[in-house]
């Protein structure tokens, strides 16, 4: 009779437990977020040095975005699908409480607190696409104008709720989001291109008209007293250079004192005597660039528009519409991000809140972030299932 070994009933080790949660994994995408993540923690050594615990954090926070990936990417996008309806509903309701009787700080309403406190505008940086995403999949094949009429509308609620408080950085990164969705259904060209020749018409006639417009007394219609300043800081920082117009100024400051190859590692002036305000959040491209120049500021800017290319072309493998619209959509983000923070700091923008992606300080920024790339890379791996595991989003 024959005898079973022990080792019939071993035990999988640890390495082969973890392999199939592995497989499938984008790696020309983790080799970028690699790199990205390596510049982040150079950065922030040097620009937080003195700042406690910052460098710590922003490592635990990498980590814990890591893991948010991990986790995420192993939902099927199936099951990210049938998220989205619930997620959008409950961001709406919050961004609802948050107006009604939210916690106001430093003159923003933007936090409520549910048990601990959160800030619901960063659960629809991921939830708005997800929910066009699924709005045109179940319309595929039948799109009309009031689809994209609906999607419009659907998209403008939550902006408007989270410019009310206001948060003109984050609405703006909610609208890039959204909007890359509708612009990827399949939005006529004749539907952009006024909104686009108006905006353009819009900023030449504040150009040029900036003197009248920013004169004291003068109020713009829609936009908060803030809001306006900012815009007419941005066209003359030095209308108010030891005010509004610091920001401004000290960050083409550092930048441009960095020139072609900077003044090296932890050896920036502007930035170690404390000159950049917000040097380990919003302002740590100006950091950044004094100590590493602009072949730094080049290297960083490819790692970038690398992390977009790939997000895209996942996107362009994806075999559903859900997928092509959702991750083209998470990948608009970080353009967004990177673009509309480097170009405050650089005087090319109006200064809002919006950190550098993996670079800036922020706990729950790099948890969006995390939950972004989740997303990608449940794509990416479903891509790769054999076909008879593949999914259609009307398989049951």
């Amino acid at each position: 009779m024959a005898t079973l070994s022990s080792s019939t009933f071993q035990s999988p080790t640890l390495a082969q437990r973890i392999m199939p949660l592995l497989r499938g994994f984008d790696w020309p995408l983790i080799l970028i977020l690699l790199a990205l993540a390596g510049i982040g923690l150079v950065a922030m050594y040097s620009a937080g040095f003195d700042h406690g615990t910052r460098f710590a954090d922003h490592a635990r926070n990498m980590l814990l975005a890591a893991g948010i990936l991990f986790v995420v990417a192993q939902v099927p996008p199936q099951r990210l699908m049938m998220l989205a309806v619930p997620l959008y509903t409950l961001g709406v309701a919050l961004l609802v409480a948050v107006a009604l009787f939210g916690i106001t700080k430093k003159g923003a309403q933007r936090w409520i607190n549910i048990g601990l406190v959160v800030q619901p505008s960063e659960l629809m940086k991921i939830a708005m696409p997800l929910l066009l995403a699924w709005w045109f999949q179940k319309r595929e094949g039948q799109l009309r104008a009031w689809d994209f009429i609906a999607a419009a509308l659907l998209l403008a609620l939550p902006v408007g709720l989270i410019m009310k408080q206001p948060d003109l950085g984050t609405a703006l990164l909610v609208l890039a989001a959204g909007v890359s969705v509708i612009f990827f259904a399949g939005l006529p060209w004749k539907l952009v291109l006024p909104p686009v020749l108006l905006g353009a018409a819009a900023i030449a006639l504040v150009v040029w008209y900036e003197p009248q417009l920013c004169a004291d007394g003068v109020r713009w219609p829609v936009l908060h007293n803030y809001q306006q300043q900012r815009i007419c800081t941005l066209l003359d920082p030095t209308r108010d250079p030891l005010g509004k117009g610091f920001h401004i100024i000290q960050g083409m400051i550092a930048i441009g004192s960095g020139g072609l190859w900077g003044k090296g590692f932890m050896a920036g002036t502007q930035t170690h005597l404390e000159f950049i305000p917000e040097r380990t959040t919003d302002f740590i491209f100006a950091a950044f660039s004094e100590e590493f120049g602009l072949a730094g500021n080049l290297t960083l800017i490819v790692c970038y528009v690398l992390l977009v290319w790939r997000g895209l072309a996942i996107a362009a493998q994806s075999d559903t519409l859900f997928g092509r619209l959702m991750v083209a959509g998470v990948s608009m983000i970080f353009f967004a991000y990177a673009f509309v923070n480097m170009g405050m700091v650089s005087g090319l923008l109006p200064v809002v809140g919006v950190p550098l992606p993996f670079i800036s300080y922020g706990g729950t920024a790099m948890a969006t972030l995390g939950l972004a790339l989740g997303v990608l890379m449940s794509v990416a791996r479903a891509q790769h299932e054999p076909a008879e595991q593949s999914w259609r989003p009307d398989a049951p």
